[in-house]
């Protein structure tokens, strides 16, 4: 399969903190991928330059085949994200939302598209209210409603589920299966649920501290550190970082 989403030796810095060092990685088309670390690992910047919110310091970046940094107008109808740290205009409705960047993505169709969108999340009583005066849970079923408005190829998601009650997150996980299978789409999630990541993705990209440490399948990260689930990878990262200890050859922690 050839990538959808290909970095090459990236590297942000922010005045005098490295927030992104040297990281290189694919992710196939129509693969699920997970961008994983702990606070300050690297992931929103990471994923806010693969948007082309971001200017790297050094490195390349290809979406679609296409140069972010220098092309990057050529592909922004066809990928979108979602972040419930990311607010929408909140003095407007969520229907008003929706109109608004259904036409920044140039959406065919548009009522009908909204109105697919909204059924399948299950959030037609929001659309009169303003998006401000939403709960955290239903901000991010909204804020996912506007990623699948224009059907995008490339689908960026930082943490999908979060504020979202165990039922309606297992359906929106459902949703984000259906859409990959319908569509054929691409898909890079970072989110701090492990069992999400286990049901959801083919490969994993683990940061610590703005650099690539490990990657492979959740099947071969969980042989590799000798664990039973990805929560317990996720932890001997975490806390090797902490302590400043290298993975290099190292065992995994009892």
């Amino acid at each position: 399969m050839s990538a959808v989403v290909r970095v090459t030796q990236l590297c942000k810095q922010f005045e005098r903190v490295v927030a992104v060092d040297r990281v290189s990685f694919e992710v196939a088309r129509g693969s699920t991928a997970a961008l994983l670390g702990g606070n300050g690992a690297g992931k929103t910047t990471t994923l806010s330059i693969l948007l082309g919110l971001l200017r790297p310091t050094t490195g390349e970046v290809s979406v679609l085949g296409v140069d972010m940094l220098r092309e990057r107008y050529r592909v922004l109808e066809r990928i979108n994200f979602s972040s419930p740290y990311v607010d929408l205009p909140r003095r407007l409705t969520v229907r008003e939302n929706l109109g608004v960047y259904g036409r920044l993505y140039n959406v065919k169709n548009l009522r009908s598209r909204i109105d697919a969108v909204v059924g399948e999340l299950g959030i037609g009583a929001l659309m009169p209210r303003p998006y401000g005066q939403l709960s955290a849970g239903q901000k991010t079923r909204v804020t996912l409603a506007k990623a699948l408005l224009n059907e995008p190829e490339l689908l960026l998601l930082d943490e999908p589920t979060a504020s979202l009650d165990p039922d309606t997150a297992d359906y929106a996980r459902s949703l984000i299966e259906r859409y990959r299978a319908r569509t054929g789409a691409t898909i890079l999630l970072a989110s701090h649920n492990m069992s999400e990541v286990e049901r959801l993705c083919d490969g994993v990209i683990m940061l610590r501290a703005g650099r690539l440490v490990d990657q492979g399948t959740p099947q071969e990260l969980l042989q590799r550190y000798g664990r039973k689930n990805m929560e317990e990878v996720f932890i001997d990262i975490a806390r090797e970082r902490e302590i400043g200890l290298a993975l290099d050859g190292k065992e995994p922690s009892s």
